[in-house]
């Protein structure tokens, strides 16, 4: 089985389906949509079973696309929407919302979008973190390395949660493993995963990306490919069209590329972890 675990896709069809901001600092919209049925038609074309669809920072705290698409296609995709950490006194009711009235089985929280705040440890959120706690919400993280201290403590207080770090945890080749080494130290917590991936945005160097590739060896080797899984970006021609690699090129990357895989680790990372998160298969 191949599960692409980060997916972005998107419509633009207000007030079903609206566009705009979900943090203090966004302002990108986008110029056309990014559809569910581009994805399938994407995913079918180079063999990927499911996609873990992910809610866009431009549309909206409105998951109702997410979900919507989840229905459409419940073989095909996993869905996962945002939660506004601000709204500490809805929140909580929001993640029982969209888990049990409208099928998500999880979130992504940005933390350094708010590098004024410690946003995810707020003590008004911790009825959100008990609800996501109790419905075995899956959690992942856009973060770096400096916001690795807050999601440290959400893995304290939350040891069987399943949590997710997106991209990598965004390693940089100019500033090394140093200033790297917080991601890494999260791997200590047991049902901490790591998604292999936006390796192109990260790299200074053509096709494989090698600058990138001792980043993703220490990964491996902290989290072992156990936890470790592979994702990529958006659907079809809106992945080179924002500097991404095609989803051809993105498998073509695990396989040819990370030449330091055997094919049983290769396999494991293009789906055998994911299916055991969100038990597919």
């Amino acid at each position: 089985m191949i599960v692409d675990t980060h997916v972005h896709v998107w419509e633009i069809d207000p007030p079903r389906y609206p566009v705009g901001p979900t943090a203090p600092t966004w302002t990108a919209e986008p110029d056309e949509p990014g559809t569910a049925d581009e994805l399938i038609e994407d995913m079918d074309a180079n063999g990927v079973d499911v996609s873990v669809l992910v809610q866009t920072s431009w549309s909206t705290w409105d998951n109702g696309y997410m979900s919507d698409s989840v229905g459409r296609f419940p073989d095909r995709f996993v869905g996962h929407g945002l939660i506004d950490p601000q709204d500490t006194g809805g929140n909580a009711e929001q993640v029982r919302y969209w888990m049990e009235d409208r099928g998500l089985v999880g979130f992504r929280f940005h933390p350094f979008y708010y590098p004024d705040e410690q946003i995810l440890v707020a003590e008004g959120n911790r009825p959100m973190w008990e609800e996501l706690a109790a419905r075995d919400a899956v959690v992942q993280f856009h973060m770096k390395p400096w916001d690795a201290p807050q999601v440290d403590e959400i893995a304290r207080r939350h040891p069987d949660m399943t949590l997710i770090i997106d991209h990598m945890g965004y390693p940089v080749p100019e500033t090394g493993m140093e200033v790297f080494q917080p991601i890494l130290d999260l791997a200590r917590h047991e049902r901490m995963f790591v998604k292999i991936s936006d390796v192109k945005g990260r790299s200074r160097e053509p096709f494989p990306f090698r600058d990138m590739h001792p980043f993703v060896r220490a990964l491996l080797d902290a989290f072992g490919v156990e936890r470790a899984m592979w994702g990529t970006g958006y659907p079809g021609h809106h992945r080179v069209k924002h500097n991404w690699l095609s989803l051809a090129d993105e498998l073509r990357l695990v396989r040819e590329g990370y030449d330091f895989l055997t094919g049983d680790q290769k396999d494991r990372l293009l789906g055998g972890t994911a299916a055991e998160v969100w038990g597919l298969g």
